[in-house]
């Protein structure tokens, strides 16, 4: 694409959907050359940040052939030919892979493309490529950077130096933070996504699990694992969500996901579209989990300040702060060493999943045999032993999944900590819409119980804020400019709330448009 062809478009590193598809609707531009244009700012920033582990070489054709329809009246959705990015572990059948950030799994073929890629393609979405991650979505070691895969290496953000983006989404979120794509999907097993969407000054949704499918996405945990968007704004992050939530005969948690509007080409059916009001906030009651700021104070330090100022804007728009809604097993939880659900739920999903595989070029069927491929089949491929594999060592040595005799009482304990004695108990005592929490703290808990979050930019790190670097790594974990977020937490399949509360804290506030940049695409 030329210089005259790319001066019709928008500025793709704010571009909103509204824009792009006026501009497609208007014939300013095409989908081809959207995707040239984001396939050149892909190309230019990937040497320095590694955002990306492959593009789609399809992309172009794909793009042609939906302008081609759209010329002919025949336009799929309200999205139709808009790129995205898919996190690496997320599946296609097309000449991409499906790694999950691993060579164990290069050379793979899925049967079919999963749910949330095939819902993408019918609205008229482009897959534009895959994004970097970390290895196996960070369920493999205990001295682990937050986003390193063997395949593209460490993952960088663009507000400082080598600063870390989050994992293990953070390919998904430096994609969309800079405009290397409309915007993406990520994974969320506890935090994936909304911790590199906070990290990279983006909006993120962790929907409910259950809201979408998780058929032939690489797995972790079956109770914890989600699929959501990663976008510039929330009204962005809100479409997408309709596009690929809803039932999926293929994944019985999506059974339990109750009914939405169909999706339509002007989107007026989409409830999530709806909740997106600058009144989203008045009427609501927004609790404050006051122990976990109290017991999470070097996580917080940082941002303290950003967040108490958003209460005060949250208040002066309408809202009731309920202080002191603590989560109250929350020290309990702080105790525990790991989550053990997530380690028998993929002791078991794991092989479930590779029983799929058309095509398994490593012969890979059980954690066991990943363990063998890792340490003594391609450990220096692998970055073994200088990243180990203790959590699958743990998997292995105790012979635990989640058909044991004492995962129910593990099940349990995490559904007490979830539930009664954290986000569930706390939104229901106080008879709260939503509890806000600085995102740094707000995963873990919602991820027990797997109940929706919404994260929106909050502002960025101090001035005054030390230089701190990943101790399995190189990565920059806090600097000044690194950027924060609030978090939203309710209860499951309330995101329609959450959204509207979200939406009107980021037209409230609109910090996402105050931060600078360390490195960005130049054209």
């Amino acid at each position: 694409m030329d210089g005259s062809e790319s001066s019709f478009l928008p500025d793709l590193i704010n571009a909103t959907a509204d824009e792009l598809c006026f501009g497609l609707q208007s014939e300013h531009f095409t989908s081809l050359q959207l995707v040239r244009a984001y396939i050149r700012r892909s190309q230019q920033v990937q040497e320095t940040l590694h955002a990306v582990l492959e593009l789609n070489p399809d992309a172009e054709s794909i793009a042609a052939s939906l302008d081609s329809e759209r010329q002919q009246g025949q336009v799929r959705g309200s999205l139709h030919g808009l790129p995205v990015m898919l996190k690496g572990n997320i599946g296609t059948r097309d000449d991409m892979q499906t790694t999950a950030g691993s060579f164990a799994l290069h050379g793979a073929r899925l049967p079919a493309d999963s749910t949330v890629a095939a819902k993408l393609r019918d609205q008229g979405l482009i897959l534009l490529g895959k994004t970097s991650l970390t290895e196996w979505s960070m369920f493999r070691a205990n001295n682990w950077p937050h986003a390193w895969n063997p395949i593209s290496g460490q993952i960088y953000g663009a507000y400082c130096a080598k600063q870390c983006p989050g994992g293990s989404s953070g390919g998904s979120a430096v994609a969309a933070d800079l405009g290397l794509c409309w915007a993406a999907l990520g994974t969320e097993t506890d935090g994936s996504i909304i911790l590199p969407c906070e990290r990279n000054n983006i909006v993120g949704i962790k929907p409910t699990v259950g809201l979408t499918s998780r058929f032939l996405v690489v797995p972790v945990s079956e109770h914890q694992d989600t699929v959501g968007p990663m976008a510039r704004t929330v009204k962005d992050a809100a479409q997408l969500l309709q596009v690929i939530a809803g039932p999926d005969p293929n994944d019985r948690y999506t059974t339990m996901s109750p009914p939405l509007p169909p999706t339509n080409n002007t989107n007026s059916g989409s409830k999530y579209m709806v909740a997106c009001k600058l009144s989203g906030l008045e009427g609501k009651r927004i609790g404050i989990a006051r122990n976990v700021l109290e017991m999470s104070q070097s996580e917080v330090s940082n941002v303290v300040s950003a967040f108490h100022d958003a209460i005060s804007v949250m208040r002066s728009a309408g809202a009731t702060i309920v202080d002191n809604a603590n989560f109250t097993a929350y020290a309990d939880w702080k105790k525990r060493k790991f989550n053990p659900v997530t380690r028998a739920d993929f002791a078991t999903n794991l092989p479930e999943f590779l029983t799929r595989l058309e095509h398994n070029p490593n012969d890979i069927h059980s954690v066991r045999d990943l363990r063998i491929f890792t340490q003594e089949t391609r450990p220096v491929e692998e970055g073994y032993p200088q990243r180990n594999t203790r959590v699958w060592d743990y998997i292995i040595e105790t012979d635990i999944d989640n058909k044991s005799a004492e995962f129910e009482a593990l099940y349990r304990e995490n559904l007490y900590l979830g539930g009664e004695g954290g986000v569930l108990g706390a939104l229901a005592r106080h008879g709260l819409h939503a509890i806000a929490l600085p995102t740094t703290v707000a995963s873990s808990i919602p991820a027990l119980v797997g109940s929706p979050i919404v994260t929106v930019p909050l502002g960025c790190m101090p001035a005054d804020t030390p230089v701190e670097t990943e101790t399995a790594g190189d990565a920059v974990e806090r600097a000044p400019g690194i950027p924060c977020g609030i978090s939203f937490l309710g209860p499951k399949w309330s995101e329609e709330t959450l959204i509207e509360i979200a939406y009107a804290f980021e037209q409230k506030t609109r910090a996402r448009s105050t931060l600078q940049r360390h490195v960005e695409p130049t054209f």
